[in-house]
């Protein structure tokens, strides 16, 4: 399309359409005469009228009207606030149709920004119940007509939907959040007001060892004082007894951050534990782990498949995290050395490591970028790197690095199937070649789609 012509529609005008693909936030793609325009809960292949809501130079906005073709996969969403609320993206989409759409992602992706058109793209490692899944729960406090509220922002707002439960979000946590907020407002506790910035409770949130049934429980406060806090928890753990962990954080500041930087233990420990596999991990109120265990171990097996390990490779697990791959890995691996650039991260991966009688793991705090360069020129040399990067993808050094080790395999585990695309492709010019992709449904229910890749040295 010429991008110097006219936009081919206008502001409020109704148009007849075909929507061809879905974008990476779950809403309808249609075309009118090349020009895109973008409608939240169309479906490839469906025939609608949508009114125009925005129009810019590229692209546009719209809003569904009427449908007149529904596609063989639409449903009726489960949960009553799927259309306020932001947390999921796909619920109109059956299960099934949510894994064809991220697989074609997944393919799409490495062909027009991979150039990769012969790789073997698998199905998509689906969940056999795909709800409920998340282990943890962080929602906001607010006020409503003199009582306490809990739940998740409406799109694009800070206005709270209060709900009493989240179809993906474990119903032990969603037990606990909507108790802990009736007891909090019987005790007169007052919740945040980001505008005035006064009131006490900002944040609740609930973690849940989906293997060991231990629940940690955050309250994130503005303030130091949490009033009637003995009281408070006798009530809780009268009521929820698996809860093993009461932690206070403090965030003093205006900031839309969640956590500040003051944390302390109220009741029990200061972990609650769980296992992925065979692994035992301890988790923290700040600590970073997998919100969907299940799925978690569908993936890293898939990463352990890839890596081929015999016992007698050494490994670099680049941005190691806690230490989860890591330490899967060094079951297979005659040495594993990890590096992350957060400190408490690695201190929980040492942590682990020793949790499990782990010893061929070893861990440093740095850039993966910086600190495997520098392993490489103190004579480090790896049988196979592991990469599971942010979703910003590799940085340009670190994969410099990689092309100039040589190892014999590279794993790659994406949680952005566009910047794996387009790393793949820095690698292939670099002497690799991309064997096969695996992608894995980490995430039902929204567009995210998580991915394993496995590069062999030409």
């Amino acid at each position: 399309m010429n991008t110097k012509m006219a936009p081919p529609i206008q502001k409020n005008e109704y148009i007849d359409v075909v929507f061809e693909d879905l974008t990476h936030d779950g809403a309808g793609v249609a075309k009118v005469n090349g020009y895109p325009i973008f409608v939240p809960h169309g479906l490839p292949e469906e025939h609608a009228k949508v009114k125009v809501i925005k129009v810019k130079k590229n692209f546009a906005f719209g809003r569904l009207v009427e449908l007149y073709k529904e596609s063989p996969y639409r449903q009726e969403a489960p949960c009553p606030v799927y259309k306020q609320c932001g947390g999921c993206q796909l619920q109109h989409l059956s299960y099934e149709g949510q894994q064809k759409a991220k697989e074609k992602q997944v393919r799409d992706v490495m062909q027009r920004i991979g150039g990769l058109k012969d790789v073997p793209i698998h199905p998509v490692l689906g969940m056999e119940k795909p709800w409920e899944y998340r282990n943890k729960a962080q929602v906001p406090i607010g006020d409503r007509e003199g009582g306490l509220i809990a739940g998740f922002y409406r799109q694009g707002t800070h206005d709270i939907i209060d709900m009493k439960k989240c179809l993906i979000q474990v119903e032990e946590n969603d037990k606990l959040i909507q108790e802990v907020k009736d007891i909090c407002a019987k005790h007169g506790v007052q919740a945040y007001n980001e505008e005035r910035h006064k009131g006490t409770l900002r944040h609740v949130m609930a973690r849940y060892g989906q293997v060991t049934g231990e629940i940690m429980l955050v309250f994130i406060t503005r303030t130091e004082d949490l009033p009637h806090k003995s009281t408070i928890m006798e009530e809780i753990i009268a009521k929820f007894p698996n809860v093993k962990s009461i932690v206070q954080n403090v965030n003093d500041k205006r900031t839309n951050v969640i956590f500040g930087e003051k944390t302390k233990v109220l009741y029990g420990s200061e972990y609650i534990y769980d296992y992925i596999g065979n692994i035992k991990f301890a988790i923290s109120a700040r600590s970073f782990y997998q919100v969907n265990p299940t799925q978690t171990k569908v993936l890293y097996d898939k990463a352990l498949e890839y890596a081929e390990l015999t016992g007698n490779e050494e490994v670099i697990d680049a941005y190691c995290g806690i230490g989860t791959i890591s330490l899967f890995l060094a079951q297979k691996a005659k040495k594993v050395y990890g590096v992350e650039i957060v400190p408490e991260a690695i201190e929980d991966a040492h942590r682990n490591a020793e949790l499990n009688g782990i010893a061929n793991a070893e861990f440093e705090v740095g850039e993966a970028e910086k600190v495997i360069p520098n392993w490489y020129k103190q004579g480090i040399k790896a049988d196979v790197i592991v990469v599971d990067p942010p979703r910003k993808g590799c940085d340009d050094a670190l994969l410099e690095t990689i092309i100039a080790m040589k190892p014999e395999r590279v794993v790659y585990v994406s949680c952005n199937p566009a910047t794996l695309a387009r790393d793949l492709r820095v690698l292939e010019d670099g002497g690799f070649k991309t064997r096969e992709i695996q992608p894995v449904d980490m995430f039902p229910q929204t567009m995210h789609c998580e991915a394993v890749a496995v590069l062999e040295r030409k």
